[in-house]
């Protein structure tokens, strides 16, 4: 047996008696919450995670950004706590409690010591937080206008405004493609009631995915959970389903003019369904051509062999439906049609060939050799708790992964690659200064 199968078959195994080392216990609340935790006591401290389905792609249409609205307003005021309150007892506690939002979930973040009364108050904060949010009138205006401040300064950053392009043409007008509709107009037309409907609506308990990892026992937990969420609305609202991705032939590729440098290139369809059978031949396939940093394809001839351009990269975002897969770079704006070319060319070239042996157990090697620091503090693992809850993934996900890494073959990657990545799907878009 050769050196480089050996290597990979020892890091699988470190891979995997890491895996094993967390422990992760999962069961469901009695308000019907999805529970998952990993007891870790060697420090004296917790993170917890509360996941609803009240993400971007939940969004009315006319009132994109309502859903990120929510979630940044939930420390705004809550129960008898005004914001400035929340604030003072957060930092006597050296708390964290903060409202997050992404495409397909929306919720709380918490950091908190586990000293008894610090816990406690933490926790009451984040409960009420969750269960009885104010939306203030001029917490809302002030929120509003900072989203519309954010936007306006997108709409003059080259590499955002070829995102938000991109994003437009691959989604259309699926929830997908929600955040790239975000106008002065939509943000205008979110009101106090639009945001309480959208709470009432979204923020369920039964709907709650909640992540734990940290120095507490599972009784504990089991109480914390139950303290968090008793006084959310309870029984199940059904949403409507999101529907199926529909994969477009590729328009004509965009070019908008921007002050600048450089131009930003950004390539993309939607690909990837957290389920997707294609998931780890695509995944891996995509560590060889652009997400292995200096080591990928599209490194090696636009950069090292071309000087186009500093960096260009390429990702797969697997979500519930088709998530996109993107390749996204930045040149000068006089080499902007070569480096596209070129760019073309590098994947064209790898659809059709796939990758060598020895670029796949590299691949691997790094891959595997690199998991378990995905992971390795509690902050890291947490959203890994999130997305197998979120997704319904088993238990042994981080076990599973590295082995199902190893597993993968050339031909499996051709194989996927060839079918799934279809240039004529691929939209372009171009944001830069004219030559």
């Amino acid at each position: 047996m050769s050196a480089k199968p050996i290597a990979l078959a020892c890091m699988l195994m470190l891979a995997s008696m890491l895996a094993h080392a967390v422990e992760i216990q999962s069961w469901v609340s009695p308000q019907q919450a999805r529970v998952l935790l990993v007891e870790a006591h060697a420090n004296p401290m917790l993170d917890v995670r509360i996941d609803f389905d009240a993400g971007s792609r939940r969004d009315p249409s006319g009132k994109e950004g309502l859903a990120a609205m929510v979630a940044g307003l939930l420390d705004a005021g809550a129960g008898s706590l005004d914001e400035e309150a929340i604030q003072r007892q957060l930092a006597s506690s050296a708390a964290q409690l903060n409202g997050f939002a992404d495409v397909e979930s929306a919720g709380l973040r918490l950091r908190t010591l586990t000293r008894p009364a610090l816990l406690q108050r933490a926790m009451e904060l984040a409960a009420s937080e969750l269960s009885r949010p104010r939306f203030a009138a001029a917490a809302l205006q002030r929120e509003r206008q900072r989203a519309i401040d954010s936007l306006q300064q997108r709409q003059e950053d080259a590499a955002a405004m070829a995102d938000i392009m991109l994003r437009q043409r691959m989604y259309g007008s699926h929830p997908y493609g929600k955040p790239a509709f975000i106008t002065v107009k939509s943000l205008q037309a979110i009101q106090q009631d639009d945001l309480r409907a959208f709470w009432r609506q979204h923020y369920r308990a039964a709907s709650a995915v909640v992540s734990i990892v940290g120095d507490i026992s599972r009784p504990a937990a089991e109480k914390l959970v139950n303290d968090l969420l008793k006084d959310l609305p309870t029984g199940n609202t059904t949403l409507p389903a999101i529907p199926d991705v529909a994969v477009k032939a590729a328009a004509a590729p965009l070019q908008l003019s921007l002050p600048g440098s450089q131009t930003h290139i950004v390539l993309g369809m939607p690909v990837l369904k957290r389920d997707d059978p294609d998931y780890y031949a695509l995944i891996v396939g995509n560590y060889i051509l652009g997400g292995g940093g200096f080591d990928s394809r599209l490194m090696q001839e636009l950069r090292s062999r071309r000087g186009l351009t500093y960096g260009v990269s390429s990702h797969f975002t697997p979500l519930q439906q088709a998530g996109p897969f993107i390749i996204a770079l930045a040149t000068r704006n006089a080499e902007a049609a070569t480096a596209l070319q070129a760019t073309r060319e590098v994947l064209n070239k790898y659809i059709e060939n796939g990758p060598a042996t020895a670029e796949l157990q590299q691949a691997k090697a790094n891959i595997i050799g690199g998991f378990p620091l995905r992971y390795d503090s509690n902050g890291k693992l947490l959203p890994y708790l999130a997305t197998m809850g979120q997704y319904q993934l088993p238990l042994s996900y981080l076990q599973d992964y590295p082995r199902a890494v190893a597993a993968v073959t050339t031909a499996q990657i051709r194989d996927a690659w060839r079918r799934r990545i279809v240039m004529q799907q691929m939209q372009i878009v171009t944001v830069g200064a004219t030559p």
